[in-house]
């Protein structure tokens, strides 16, 4: 990628249809300075104290080498009989598997390399390798076209024309509700403020990915039945490199394209998960650079889920400081049994700095973008891995009149975990409406951020949106920052965003140990009612049944025990804190 060139910023005299007063002037005498992020690349990278990367580990990934590749990359990875059953017991047992007749399609992939025996294709549902780029097996110009799109506006061509009342149809990004309030070149640091940084990562993943998913639906018929399509990116210790130095970490980029034509429904499901973990593998440091496209048509409705579960568990009780842990070995008693010690033997803040998977990270853009009339999208996203760095980031265009979309996301973090969840609802024709709600749950010693972006065209009159944000704190030594916005340059809209930051419910606690709970099971029901608000979206094909060992609510309770604060809460310094 070359560098951006530096020139100042166009002036146009005064009654040019694009004149603005707030251009940014520049003294003759003083420097010409690319935006932050472009110094070297024609992309923006991660920067320490950027707005894209605020709060967000970026040390931490700089300073980890990820500069393995996968053995044999782009090519399918065979199975014998014996390791293909293996792998779907894992799989099931991780509620990360359909069987054949749950499910349309199902593209299985690990370490990045597809394996054609664990899946399922259709003729319009499989996997693209190399075949479908060099001429052998040509793709469509269409599909083409949107392999080559990159997020947060460095594709300015807009997915689809966008009816306008006084200008007819709008087909550019970066010249929407202008001059006065277009966000301008994407190069620019005024544009550059308000991206989620995934463009260079994008770039990265059209680069390096060795094959495509791709997922194409088209209009139901009356009488047939819709099943969900699952794609699994599983991942195993040493990341598909068995040679070389264990401390070079290395790098997978999984891609997934779906259409979903006019009047079709969809259900997509994608799952992020471990496997072979105690395998005597040794464990690589890993870098997962996921992207996902998404393109929706007329009257047609997608529901969308995106579990995240790799990473392996948290360590408990890294909130205690020495003097706690001290004692709780004092107040053991001979007659409570060794488990009930071996908890704080080893300290817990030193077990989850040796940690493995403390090293890794994982990268996820999903670019959406409505394309017809009336399409609707949904999407619940979970966020639960134990990945060291984790950031999500999903951006949803809604580009034709009643195109509707519903974003629901839940981030757990515990440990010493930095996680970061990005979401961008983009409203640029009339009538568009659009809901969502973020929950938060953070413990341990870990940090986490949540910005959310809606953005009102001048041309999205008409506009219903809502978002709301809420975090509960579990820890003393926790953080969260949370930063919903709003940006709107029409004036017939009904909006409105919020925020929430508290602990557990005293009230609700006091309630539920006045009938019979402890304060630790009392703390773990509030927990899992939080998360199941969002997590009863997930499509029941693979959240499993109530009462599944397997299922989604059984694992997010497992890992809700693990992060749930002990002891009774006292009043320090005019705060309660759990002792």
């Amino acid at each position: 990628m070359t560098p951006v060139p530096l020139v100042d910023e166009l002036e146009y005299e005064y009654g040019h249809e694009e004149w603005t007063p707030y251009v940014n002037r520049r003294l003759p005498t003083s420097p010409l300075y690319p935006a932050y992020g472009l110094e070297r690349f024609g992309l923006p990278v991660c920067r320490k104290g950027a707005e894209a990367w605020r709060h967000f580990d970026v040390g931490g990934l700089v300073a980890m080498d990820y500069s393995g590749s996968v053995d044999e990359i782009g090519k399918d990875m065979e199975l014998t009989d014996q390791e293909t059953t293996d792998i779907i017991s894992a799989l099931q047992s991780k509620g990360a598997w359909l069987d054949d007749d749950s499910c349309n399609a199902r593209l299985v992939y690990i370490n990045g390399r597809f394996c054609p025996t664990l899946s399922k294709q259709t003729n319009l549902i499989k996997n693209l390798d190399s075949t479908y780029f060099d001429g052998t097996n040509p793709l469509s110009e269409q599909t083409v076209t949107y392999l080559n799109r990159l997020p947060d506006g460095f594709t300015d061509e807009l997915a689809a024309q966008v009816p306008d009342e006084t200008k007819g149809f709008l087909t550019s990004l970066k010249k929407l509700s202008g001059p006065d309030h277009s966000v301008g070149e994407p190069t620019s640091q005024f544009a550059i403020n308000n991206q989620q940084g995934t463009a260079a990562f994008a770039a990265l993943n059209s680069v390096k990915a060795g094959c495509v998913a791709y997922v194409e639906v088209e209009k139901n018929e009356e009488d047939e039945e819709s099943k969900p399509v699952l794609i699994v990116n599983a991942q195993t210790p040493s990341g598909g490199k068995l040679s070389g130095d264990k401390e070079i970490g290395v790098s997978f980029h999984p891609r997934l394209l779906t259409v979903a034509h006019d009047e079709s429904v969809l259900s997509l499901i994608q799952s992020n998960v471990d496997l072979k973990e105690d395998s005597d593998e040794t464990p690589r440091p890993t870098f997962v650079n996921g992207f996902t496209q998404i393109f929706v048509g007329a009257s047609a409705n997608v529901t969308h889920t995106y579990l995240e579960e790799s990473g392996g568990t948290v360590t408990p009780r890294v909130e205690m400081s020495d003097e706690e842990l001290d004692a709780a070995k004092l107040a053991f008693r001979p007659g409570q049994g060794p488990e009930a010690l071996a908890p704080f033997i080893s300290n817990p803040r030193e077990v989850e700095a040796q940690r493995p998977a403390l090293r890794n990270t994982h990268f996820q853009a999903i670019d959406v973008h409505v394309i017809g009339d009336e399409g609707s999208f949904s999407s619940s996203l979970m966020e639960l891995g134990g990945s060291g760095r984790s950031r999500l980031a999903i951006s949803t265009s809604l580009l034709r009149p009643g195109a509707a979309a519903s974003i629901n996301g839940f981030s757990l973090s515990g440990g010493a975990q930095r996680t970061d969840m990005r979401t961008n609802i983009h409203h640029i024709a009339q009538g568009t409406f659009s809901r969502q709600e973020q929950r938060n749950m953070v413990g341990g010693r870990s940090t986490a951020s949540f910005r959310g972006r809606i953005r009102v065209e001048q041309s999205a009159q008409q506009t219903d949106s809502e978002q709301l944000s809420r975090t509960i704190l579990l820890s003393d030594h926790a953080r969260i920052w949370a930063t919903p916005s709003l940006e709107i340059i029409a004036d017939d809209v009904k909006c409105q965003h919020g925020a929430t930051v508290s602990d557990l419910s005293e009230e609700e606690l006091f309630y539920l140990r006045s009938r019979g709970f402890d304060v630790t099971a009392a703390r773990n029901i509030l927990m899992y009612a939080f998360a199941e608000e969002i997590g009863s979206k997930v499509d029941k094909a693979i959240a499993g049944e109530f009462d599944d060992e397997n299922g989604l609510r059984s694992r997010i309770i497992k890992k809700l025990r693990i992060i749930v604060p002990e002891g009774e809460k006292v009043l320090v310094g005019g705060e309660f804190q759990s002792v």
